[in-house]
Order: structure tokens, then C-alpha cells, then sequence
């Protein structure tokens, strides 16, 4: 008998045998991977990662389905931070439309940059109390915050002079300047008496 014909009966597989150890791994990697999940702060990153802020035109349309409860807004900081005492107001404009937030000084402490013409504002992510008409604050429709997080620092804003004014500027000073000589030159010269 050949060497190559002599055969080894650990060398060959049983195609059961395989699939009940593939079958095996799998189930310890989803046993070990659902408890890394559950007994681990993954979830909850994964959740504050993916979750996506209310915009203000559903909140403003859906007022009373979200009234008193708590949602998370996102946009950039607008006009001034109102400080009165311990706490601020402060509107946040995400690009359709602004809502006031209710906070603690403390927590606006970061708000650099407000928005306006010569800045664009810093922009935060708010969770807190959503209410559709505030008791405390004259049946107002604005957010208590609870948690601010600051996304993005504002920054100055650069307002170029378009091509089009400059060179509309150049022209009219030329025709100006040409008025004014064609005046100093036909004015009748006063005579001495």
C-alpha cells in the first residue's frame, strides 16, 4: 500500500461535526456580546450618538403632544443670553425657528458667541421640559433645560464688499469728480466793485 493511500481518520470532517462547532461559536459570540451590551455605559452611548434633536417646527406644530415632556433641541445661540439672577434665558434658532430656553446661569457659562450680523452663535444641544404654554413664565412656549451641551463654537463673521459695490463705487466717485470740475468751470467768476 502507497503512503498517499493510507488514511487518517482524524484528518476527515464530519460535515455534522462542523456545523455543531460553527453553530457553538456563534451562540458564545452572541452570549458574550449581549453581555457586553447590557452591563456596560455602550448602550447608553450608542443612544446619545444616534439620537436626533426635536426640530422647533415639530415641536411648534405638535405643542400639545410633547408638552411636559422631555426632548432635546439643538440650534444656535440668537440674540443675547438674559440673565435674571440664578437663571438665563436664552434663544436657540436651529434654522426654521427660534425657542426660548430656561436655564441656569451655570450651565450657559460656555455661550461665547451669540448670533448676529458680525457673529454666528455657538451651537448647543438642550435637554429638558418641554412646554407648550409655561405657567411660570406667562403661558410661554419654551424648553426648561435640564442638560446643555456645547456642539460647536461660534465664531466672527467676514462680510466681504461684493466685486459689483466696489466697482459700482469706483464709477459713481469718477462721475462725482467729473460733476464737480464741470461746476468749478462754468461758475461765473465774481468781479470786484
Amino acid at each position: 500500500m502507497l503512503k498517499s493511500e493510507i488514511r487518517n481518520p482524524k484528518s476527515e470532517i464530519n460535515p455534522k461535526s462542523k456545523f455543531l462547532k460553527q453553530k457553538f461559536c456563534y451562540l458564545v459570540f452572541m452570549i458574550g456580546f449581549s453581555f457586553v451590551i447590557r452591563h456596560s455605559s455602550f448602550v447608553i452611548f450608542v443612544q446619545n450618538v444616534y439620537a436626533q434633536p426635536i426640530s422647533s417646527t415639530e415641536l411648534i406644530s405638535n405643542a400639545a403632544q410633547y408638552d411636559g415632556k422631555t426632548v432635546e433641541y439643538e440650534g444656535e445661540v440668537v440674540g443675547e443670553v438674559m440673565r435674571r439672577g440664578a437663571y438665563a434665558w436664552v434663544n436657540i434658532n436651529d434654522g426654521a425657528n427660534a425657542i426660548g430656553i430656561w436655564s441656569l446661569n451655570s450651565k450657559l457659562s460656555e455661550v461665547n458667541f451669540t448670533g448676529s450680523y458680525k457673529t454666528n452663535g455657538d451651537r448647543l444641544r438642550i435637554k429638558g421640559q418641554f412646554n407648550r404654554a409655561c405657567l411660570m413664565h406667562g403661558g410661554d412656549l419654551d424648553i426648561h433645560a435640564e442638560e446643555i451641551i456645547k456642539i460647536k463654537s461660534g465664531e466672527l463673521k467676514e462680510h466681504a464688499l461684493p466685486q459689483y459695490k466696489q466697482n459700482l463705487v469706483i464709477y459713481l466717485s469718477g462721475v462725482l469728480l467729473c460733476l464737480l470740475l464741470i461746476s468749478l468751470i462754468l461758475k461765473p467768476k465774481q468781479t470786484k466793485k
